[in-house]
């Protein structure tokens, strides 16, 4: 390896310059060694500092981070120090399947993990190309094997990357696993990777074989008359013409698996946004690759625009999550998170029998699930935030049968063969949802106003500060828990929920965030995100409905209670000026 050690400029500490420069020596990667070194040489402490400050722990999701050199960012070294942590945890004779996605270094990341790990004596399966996260989900359980890696950032920023670990049991990584694992790692010393050639008897080179599993267990089991008795998942034509579907992948890795996926399940193929639908890291025609923000469905509007169309498809970048919108009284509404799981969540639960069903979603999504699966008598679950949580109770309990769980954020679960959020086999399932809905000459807004008449109407909405010190972020919560509010929007707090309190622990419901019950008007909570330096306030107001005729004033009253508890909020907490309610919904 080439030393690509440079003159360190005298601003910087010796101590500092020490761990760079042995940082350097071990990186496999000209790229961020080039990089590396022009920071030692310019003296920039600040962005030095930044890179070699606190590592990057695994969070939510595993590893996530932005692409460059140093322990705190996403670079094949620190890819290298996790492969062999794992490899060290899961010991010799073990198999894992490595999936990857279209972001910049997720290849090479794949790799570079796929080598460690048979330099160990752990068998790596390699899947045969970027494929989507619940492939390799799905892959983990269906090849047999005691852990998984899944290479993305998914609806990150587009200079971010990421590390997601399963186990065996095909669902991500929870406590004590994440933090023994998290253990392995740092016992690894960055110059004590074994960086031989990997034989070729340790490492598997996957072929399509398991996009046909995939595709044969997801949509077989949505398709089957023992899941779905009254629905066959098969394409009506409306006045003799099928209806319009555009569907973007968001230059991700969901397009040719969503294609195959609607053509096994016999839905006519979609529109598609030719623009963005070839993997690209870049993410070139998009502000930002998540179809929850801001103008990120934009380029899909003007393509239904010129085609007639009147709904809307979208995968995130690793198609874990599925984004909507639909054409409403002439204008482009995009759905939330919790329209299209109620939406879901009622559809399931219409076309499914048995008292052994179980739902689930988390602390932060809409109460209306749990409102739906007491209606129908079936099994439900509060869970904290992320999809190993909403899994883990039909895991725990293999007595329940697991038919629907979701998250706010845009990812959902509409099939036991995956063990993680799939925007798949929600794509399926909405375009048949949609189907059956038109078919009887109804729409999706008519069937949003049928549940809120039954359930009540929930509005809710999601509220954003992207932070640009993450210390500001622990001194918020730390404000919300001394000072609580004791009103909001003219509701009195009924109740204060601190999720780190003894109560929440004993019912495993522990996490840092805190939640403010109006009595049976409305909720909020308050959590920072675990994957970006965000925290979100989570705003949900109850009104009961008579009619359809009462939906629309209904709204309005609930969207300007929101706005003035927003209000409130705003007041009530203090942020520095250069922060701010950045990236609203």
């Amino acid at each position: 390896m080439t030393d690509n050690r440079s003159t360190a400029h005298p601003n910087i500490p010796e101590n500092l310059k020490r761990v760079v420069e042995a940082w350097l020596l071990a990186d496999p990667d000209p790229q961020t060694r080039k990089q590396l070194a022009s920071l030692l040489e310019q003296g920039d402490l600040a962005a030095l500092e930044s890179c070699f400050s606190a590592p990057l722990t695994f969070g939510t999701a595993g590893l996530r981070g932005q692409l460059g050199p140093g322990p705190a960012r996403m670079n094949r070294l620190v890819v290298r120090q996790a492969a062999a942590g794992l490899a060290d945890y899961l010991g010799s004779g073990s198999t894992v399947v490595i999936g990857f996605d279209g972001r910049h270094n997720s290849l090479e990341f794949a790799q570079d993990s796929a080598r460690v790990l048979a330099c160990a004596g752990v068998k790596a399966l390699l899947l045969a190309r970027p494929l989507p996260t619940p492939v390799l989900a799905f892959a983990i359980q269906w090849l047999g094997c005691d852990g998984g890696v899944m290479v993305t950032a998914s609806h990150n920023p587009r200079n971010d990357n990421g590390y997601k670990v399963y186990l065996s049991d095909g669902a991500q990584i929870t406590p004590p696993h994440d933090q023994a694992i998290e253990a392995a790692i740092r016992g690894r010393s960055i110059d004590n990777i074994s960086l031989a050639e990997a034989t070729d008897s340790n490492i598997v080179y996957l072929g399509d074989e398991v996009v046909e599993a995939y595709l044969a267990a997801v949509v077989g089991t949505l398709g089957s008359t023992e899941t779905f008795a009254n629905t066959n998942l098969k394409n009506e034509n409306v006045g003799g013409r099928a209806p319009e579907i555009v569907y973007t992948p968001m230059h991700g890795v969901g397009g040719e698996v969503l294609l195959a996926a609607f053509n096994r399940a016999g839905l006519a193929t979609p529109s598609l946004v030719t623009t963005q639908f070839e993997p690209d890291g870049d993410f070139p025609t998009l502000p930002f690759p998540n179809p929850e923000e801001p103008g990120a469905l934009d380029e899909a509007i003007t393509t239904a625009e010129q085609l007639g169309a009147q709904l809307i498809l979208a995968n995130d970048p690793d198609a874990d999550r599925l984004g909507v919108a639909i054409k409403y009284e002439g204008r482009w509404r995009i759905l939330t998170g919790n329209e299209i799981g109620a939406l879901l969540g009622d559809y399931v639960l219409r076309n499914t029998s048995g008292d052994d069903r179980f739902v689930a979603t988390t602390i932060v999504s809409s109460r209306l699930l749990e409102k739906m699966a007491a209606d129908h008598g079936v099994h439900y679950r509060d869970t904290l935030t992320g999809f190993k949580w909403i899994v883990r109770p039909a895991i725990d309990q293999p007595e329940l049968r697991f038919v629907f769980g979701y998250e706010e954020a845009l990812g959902f679960l509409v099939t036991d063969q995956v063990r993680d959020k799939d925007g798949i086999s929600a794509a399926v399932m909405f375009a048949q949802l949609y189907n059956d809905l038109l078919a009887s000459g109804l729409s999706v807004m008519s069937r949003l106003s049928d549940i809120y008449q039954r359930y009540g109407l929930h509005t809710t909405q999601t509220w954003q500060l992207r932070f640009h010190d993450v210390a500001n972020i622990a001194k918020l919560m730390t404000e919300a828990r001394a000072l609580p509010p004791t009103t909001l929007g003219g509701l009195t707090v009924t109740e204060t929920t601190d999720y780190l309190s003894a109560e929440c622990k004993r019912v495993g419901l522990a996490t840092n965030a805190v939640g403010w019950q109006l009595g049976d008007r409305g909720r909020v909570l308050l959590r920072p995100s675990g994957t970006e330096p965000k925290a979100k306030f989570y705003l949900e107001v109850f009104t009961s409905i008579g009619s359809a005729e009462e939906v629309a004033q209904a709204e309005v009253i609930s969207e300007e209670l929101i706005g003035a508890i927003r209000e409130d909020l705003t007041s009530r907490f203090s942020l520095p000026v250069s922060e701010g309610f950045e990236g609203e919904k």
